[in-house]
Formats: C-alpha cells, sequence, structure tokens
C-alpha cells in the first residue's frame, strides 16, 4: 500500500510535468511516422528504379541512416551541423537550432529509411501474376504502383511496419539527449532531483501501455486487410 501511495504522491506532484513529457513524446512519434511515411514510399520505388543514378541514391540514403546509430545521427544533426558557418547561414537553422524540431528531423529521416525497406520488400513480395494482369489491362508504371503494387506492399508490409512505428516510439527517448524534455527527459530530471527509481519506473509503464494500443491497432489492421482481401 505504501508503494502504491507514493505512485500516487508522484502524480500529484509531478503529473503535469510527466504530461506535457509525454505530449512531447506522442509528438515526436505522430510526427515522425508520418513524415518518415510519407518519404518512405518514394523511397522504396526509387530503390527498385531500373535507373543506376536514382538506385544508387536511394541505396545510399538507406546505408547512411540505416547503418548508423541514432544517437550519433542526431548528435551530427544538432551538435556537428552548427560548427559550419554556411548551415548557421542558411534557412535550414532555423529548424536545427530548435532541438525538438532537429530530433523531429533526424527521427523522421531515420525511419524513412527502415520503412522504406520494409514497403520495397512488400513490393517485391506482390505476386507476378498481379502485375502481369495489371499491365495486360493497359495500366502504365504510375497506375500499376498506386493502384496494385503501393496497396499490396502496405497490406504485406503491415506487420513490419507497426513493428518500426514501436521501435520509433522507443526510439523518441534519445532527443532527451539534445535537451528535449519528452517524457524519457522528464523522468530523468525527476530521478535526479528525488534520489528515486519510481518516475523511471512508472515512464516504463507508460511506454508499454502505448506499445500495447499500437500493437492492438495493428493487429486489427491485419485483421481488417485479411478480411477485405478475402471478400
Amino acid at each position: 500500500m505504501s508503494l502504491f501511495n507514493d505512485y500516487l504522491a508522484l502524480l500529484v506532484e509531478s503529473g503535469p510535468a510527466i504530461l506535457e513529457g509525454l505530449l512531447i513524446t506522442v509528438k515526436l512519434l505522430v510526427g515522425s511516422c508520418l513524415v518518415g511515411f510519407a518519404l518512405s514510399v518514394p523511397l522504396a520505388i526509387a530503390r527498385l528504379s531500373t535507373h543506376a543514378g536514382i538506385r544508387w541514391c536511394a541505396d545510399v540514403y538507406s546505408a547512411v541512416f540505416r547503418g548508423t546509430p541514432l544517437l550519433v545521427q542526431i548528435f551530427i544533426f544538432y551538435y556537428g551541423l552548427s560548427q559550419f558557418e554556411a548551415v548557421r547561414a542558411s534557412p535550414a537553422w532555423l529548424v536545427l537550432n530548435d532541438s525538438f524540431y532537429c530530433g523531429l528531423v533526424v527521427l523522421s529521416l531515420n525511419l524513412t529509411a527502415y520503412m522504406a525497406e520494409d514497403i520495397r520488400a512488400g513490393i517485391m513480395a506482390v505476386p507476378n501474376g498481379e502485375k502481369e494482369a495489371a499491365l495486360a489491362y493497359g495500366l502504365n508504371k504510375w497506375q500499376l504502383y498506386r493502384y496494385i503494387l503501393i496497396p499490396r506492399a502496405l497490406t504485406i508490409a503491415t506487420p513490419a511496419l507497426g513493428n518500426e512505428i514501436i521501435a520509433q516510439l522507443k526510439s523518441t527517448a534519445l532527443v532527451s539527449t539534445i535537451t528535449v524534455l519528452d517524457l524519457t527527459g522528464v523522468v530523468r530530471r525527476l530521478s535526479a532531483t528525488s534520489y528515486t527509481t519510481d518516475a523511471l519506473i512508472l515512464a516504463g509503464v507508460i511506454y508499454a501501455l502505448i506499445t500495447l494500443s499500437i500493437s492492438w491497432v495493428i493487429r486489427w489492421i491485419e485483421r481488417r486487410n485479411a478480411h477485405h482481401f478475402s471478400r
């Protein structure tokens, strides 16, 4: 009972700060997922392009962001780029100079590379018979991607994309290293001042509940897609 009272007291005393940190975490997650998804579709198509130059650029982008730690990318964008006068004099500095938006940009670019790989695999998994039938019906390449390949690829890649979103939730905690007071940043500060781990444990419970909610939504989407295609 005393443990329950301790957590209740923590919520009463620090609830507003924790809620504010949670809202920032949700903004980072939703914003990076929306931007990442929007960029991942053209990147996936570029990685399958027959044009060698386009495919090479897409492969390099994917290799850089998937092959280096996210924390290193955050530090390079926030601390490293500020060393260049050209960057500080450019419009990009308006974004990079703000820790929240800088973190959002890096999270989005990183997630783009991972989602693009999942979508690319989904496109490649579409049966050749469906592609040939679409072309025989008279669809051009753009229509083939729009009406056949992308919808089918997203259906196939739904579980993998769901895993990327869950992983992204945990990745948002890294922006606390550049002074963003997200959920992790807030509870780290509370733990440092109270000399207890109660706030960290509470944050772990919150992250777990959000993860369970995302998993439920993904499973619902999978069942809906399965029912749609079975009809």
